[in-house]
């Protein structure tokens, strides 16, 4: 199985299809902290991040902006004091995409290296 966090998003168009049940099952193994959630009709993967204080979420809100850029997919971030909420869909298919789940690891592995980093 291919590691999604080592993966490029792939542009999509609209009018692409959203990702099957099975398919959104098959790749939620490799990001099981993230919740499958429905808002506004559309599906979406999201997932709260823990953090110490305002200061970290904020550095971590900013990476996770960083790897949006660079992926050219972009997320909606909640930033709180101690917590980020991070949301991945794809408006142009309406729904959930390869890439969402590619950029739901790509933000774990962010995180697994921030919290690595505060603690040493």
């Amino acid at each position: 199985m291919e590691d999604l966090a080592s993966a490029k998003c792939i542009p999509c168009r609209r009018g692409d299809p959203p990702l099957s049940q099975a398919e959104i099952d098959s790749l939620k193994t490799q990001v099981p902290q993230w919740e499958v959630l429905e808002s506004e009709g559309v599906q979406r993967l999201q997932r709260v991040f823990k953090l110490k204080n305002f200061a970290q979420a904020l550095t971590f809100t900013n990476r996770v902006g960083a790897i949006a850029e660079e992926q050219d997919h972009h997320p909606a971030l909640l930033t709180e004091w101690g917590k980020v909420t991070v949301s991945w869909w794809t408006h142009a298919v309406g729904g959930l995409h390869r890439n969402d789940f590619i950029m739901a690891a790509k933000t774990d592995q962010l995180y697994q290296n921030l919290q690595a980093e505060l603690a040493s």
